[in-house]
């Protein structure tokens, strides 16, 4: 998990804050605001005299913990079609395009599918329609339900190794906060 050090105004105090959780301090609001797959809580700093804003971080990296434990892990994968893509393909996919062998006269065309994986770079896959001469619409509609399966499955199994990894990196801190 990434951690940053945040210098507290007025106190000077330094502190060691985990990926999710920001500092607030704005006119008479002083906390730590815990944002974390869209759900946001602030966690506002006790007096000095009963921890201050150490003990305000402790309760937002408790609840972080709770909710790593519990959520799946943000992916960060594209959900919607970039406003600049021309064709009304989903995510991931592109075509139809059409190709020829190297040396050879006879065309055919495809989707190239963009399959995620987690902590990793992307690989392409490609989905055969047809040649000119099998080429038909029950062909195309049935190559695109693949590629839209084939992007789909890679992009579950891209979200359970993100929340796996997510959940070993809050199971690690919560040890280290338990030694600690």
């Amino acid at each position: 998990m990434k951690f940053r050090n945040v210098t507290i105004p007025g106190t000077g105090e330094r502190l060691s804050v985990p990926q999710g959780i920001q500092r607030i301090d704005h006119l008479s609001t002083h906390g730590w605001q815990l944002r974390y797959c869209g759900e946001t809580k602030l966690f506002s700093d006790p007096a000095p005299d009963k921890g201050g804003s150490a003990e305000s971080l402790s309760r937002a990296t408790r609840e972080l913990l709770r909710r790593i434990a519990r959520l799946p892990a943000p992916s960060g994968l594209q959900r919607e079609p970039s406003a600049s893509k021309s064709s009304d393909m989903p995510v991931g996919i592109s075509g139809p395009l059409v190709r020829s062998r190297n040396g050879g006269r006879t065309r055919y065309c495809l989707f190239l599918v963009s399959i995620p994986r987690f902590g990793q770079k992307p690989r392409r896959a490609s989905v055969y329609i047809g040649a000119e001469s099998t080429y038909s619409l029950q062909r195309y509609d049935a190559a695109l339900a693949k590629a839209m399966a084939l992007r789909e499955k890679a992009e579950q199994a891209y979200q359970q190794a993100a929340t796996a990894a997510k959940r070993a990196e809050g199971r690690a801190l919560k040890k280290e906060l338990i030694a600690g």
